[in-house]
């Protein structure tokens, strides 16, 4: 009976391993072409390994994407960091500061959503450019460099990112219990005493997943920052796409650029993703 269990469990892991595998043959594409030389790029010989190892296609891809490398991570930290904390504040207000109209407001907040990013491309436009010269004006008053473009799409991504962030962190703060709260009362904490002391050093857990999660719905947006943000001011994932030539297109340089581009994800979810488990398993996205 044992060993009949032990199979089935061993049974388990071969879709597991199939689905594996079936999701990193791009990545294995991508590599061993970003390695070959121009010459050997071929649709037949897609799947062979590269003859030598050619650091030159990496080289040129950094060069060519360094700048917008920067903006990326000048648009995708501060997004991050700032849906996270609207969210939280958010969650923490709906979950455990019961008001006239909350059961409503949330729903709304929810339906952010599912709207689709192509739905609302031409009244974004008109609004960020409506608020881009005031920001920039005021920039410039208090002797700030920041591109305008930028600070208009880490706008776009903070207020899209500001429902999930809120359901997350409100599913997290709803299963605590109440007792918590109520002791703290009793000792004197008004509602920012309690979140800032009682419950902002245990909401870590949820931090680490709506981070993970913003840093890489924003990084590897498209749609956003071609409408939004000017040549200069180009994320990377703008600036992979125009790598291409209009009439011949060096895919050893463009894979290489892919992997340079998707380098910053990975490595998060390498270091962090048994953070990432832990967050969802100490139940940030259950209710």
């Amino acid at each position: 009976m044992k060993m009949k269990s032990r199979l089935a469990k061993n049974w388990l892991y071969v879709p597991l391993i199939l689905m594996a595998v079936f999701y990193l043959i791009p990545m294995y594409v991508m590599l061993v072409t970003g390695f070959k030389s121009f010459a050997e790029i071929d649709l037949k010989t897609m799947w062979n390994l590269p003859s030598g190892i050619h650091f030159d296609n990496f080289i040129e891809a950094f060069s060519k994407l360094s700048p917008h490398l920067w903006n990326s991570f000048l648009m995708v930290i501060p997004a991050a960091l700032i849906s996270s904390a609207l969210g939280s504040l958010n969650g923490f207000i709906l979950a455990k500061w019961k008001f006239r109209g909350a059961d409503v407001i949330f729903p709304f907040i929810l339906f952010g959503m599912f709207i689709p990013y192509q739905s609302i491309l031409i009244p974004l436009v008109v609004f960020m450019r409506t608020i881009t010269m005031p920001v920039g004006a005021f920039f410039q008053s208090v002797g700030i460099d920041f591109p305008v473009s930028l600070a208009a799409l880490a706008l776009a991504h903070i207020i899209y990112g500001i429902p999930i962030t809120t359901l997350t962190f409100r599913n997290y703060y709803a299963s605590l219990p109440q007792e918590l709260l109520e002791a703290a009362k009793i000792d004197g904490a008004d509602m920012l005493g309690i979140y800032r002391w009682i419950l902002l050093p245990i909401s870590l857990p949820s931090f680490v997943v709506v981070l993970i999660w913003q840093f890489t719905s924003a990084w590897n947006d498209f749609l956003f920052a071609v409408v939004l943000t000017g040549n200069s001011d180009w994320p990377i994932t703008v600036a992979l796409n125009n790598m291409a030539g209009s009439q011949i297109i060096a895919w050893n340089v463009q894979m290489a650029g892919s992997l340079l581009a998707a380098l910053p994800t990975l490595l998060v979810y390498i270091f962090l993703g048994r953070y990432f488990l832990r967050g969802l398993l100490a139940g940030s996205l259950k209710g």
